[in-house]
């Protein structure tokens, strides 16, 4: 049994990532209304099959014609977030089952099915409301906290909660301010995870296409109300963006002064659990460390090159693999349970 949960845990863990990461190309190549229903496409299981029906082909569904490389894309994340939920639903069952001997956190489980079926609800609604801003931002967010109570989940798993924790776990001044720093870095960096969203759902990349500057300036002017309306407009399609330039400046720029502080947050964690005694400690300290340089470079890079579609993906894996090294040292600072 402990071998089947580590194998069903980590396959999960590697999935979500695949899972977060796809969702990213599927949105950034423009392709989240490649099937404009749901669960479907075109009302059929496959992109093929959609192409094959001459009513798909006649009468476009919402007006939209049916572009089998869109439709594909967007049907793989569709398979592959299912198949991650069968997963997740397999592990609950041995859960329950198991419950008396609790050989799996039953409470990382049953969090993540609740989690799951929110995803589900926000993966239909991003479709049939065509890619509502606010909507997508909150869909991206319970993507990187499956994401995250997986990872949490596989580290508090008996084999691995044993050695993946802080050594001496007494608690001192040094300690204390580690495990002070570390979830409020995390927290920092949850909200400037569901910032990146909204400007990729706002498609407010170019908002600032140069670099350190933004539109030639260190402070840009920018429309700071409209960029945070969070209310849509029913029966609207918000596909390509419909905010004003000014209001895709404050977004980028309010995204890239963020950065700023949260990179100083996850240095300054970082820095004080890497102190500590204990080997595991210090590699997790290193890890955020080298996952910050890491995604600080792939951002710079994106804006110089022009945000080409390859780099804008990479920034987006790196914001999944950054969160993952958080979570990790905060779960490295915590006794084992």
């Amino acid at each position: 049994m402990p071998a089947l949960i580590r194998a069903l845990s980590g396959a999960a863990l590697l999935l979500c990532l695949c899972v977060v990461v796809l969702g990213a190309y599927v949105r950034l190549s423009d392709a989240g209304l490649g099937c404009p229903d749901w669960p479907g496409c075109y009302g059929h299981l496959t992109p093929m099959g959609a192409a094959s029906d001459s009513r798909v082909l006649s009468s476009p569904l919402a007006g939209r014609p049916l572009e089998i490389g869109k439709a594909w894309r967007e049907m793989l994340h569709r398979y592959a977030a299912g198949t991650l939920g069968l997963l997740i639903l397999a592990l609950v069952c041995i859960g329950i089952a198991s419950r008396r001997a609790r050989v799996l956190p039953l409470r990382y489980v049953t969090s993540l099915v609740a989690i799951v079926l929110a995803q589900a609800l926000l993966g239909m609604l991003t479709v049939t409301w065509q890619l509502r801003p606010l909507v997508v931002t909150l869909h991206l967010l319970f993507g990187f906290a499956t994401l995250s109570l997986l990872l949490w989940l596989v580290l508090s798993l008996p084999q691995f909660a044993r050695w993946w924790h802080a050594a001496p776990i007494e608690a001192h001044g040094a300690t204390a301010r580690a495990r002070l720093l570390a979830p409020l870095a995390l927290v920092a960096l949850a909200a400037q995870i569901a910032l990146g969203g909204w400007t990729s759902s706002n498609y407010a990349a170019l908002g600032c296409p140069d670099f350190p500057t933004c539109q030639a300036q260190w402070w840009p002017r920018g429309d700071y109300r409209s960029a945070f309306e969070l209310r849509g407009a029913p029966g609207r399609t918000y596909e390509g963006g419909v905010l004003d330039a000014p209001a895709r400046t404050a977004i980028q720029f309010t995204h890239r002064v963020a950065a700023l502080v949260v990179a100083i947050m996850l240095l300054g964690a970082a820095l004080s659990a890497v102190r500590l005694p204990g080997k595991i400690v210090r590699y997790a300290a290193g890890l955020v460390i080298a996952a910050l340089a890491m995604q600080l470079v792939l951002g710079m890079s994106m804006v110089v090159r022009g945000f080409p579609l390859w780099l804008a993906t990479a920034h987006s894996a790196g914001a999944a693999l950054l969160l993952m090294t958080t979570v990790g040292l905060n779960r490295a600072l915590r006794p084992p349970t």
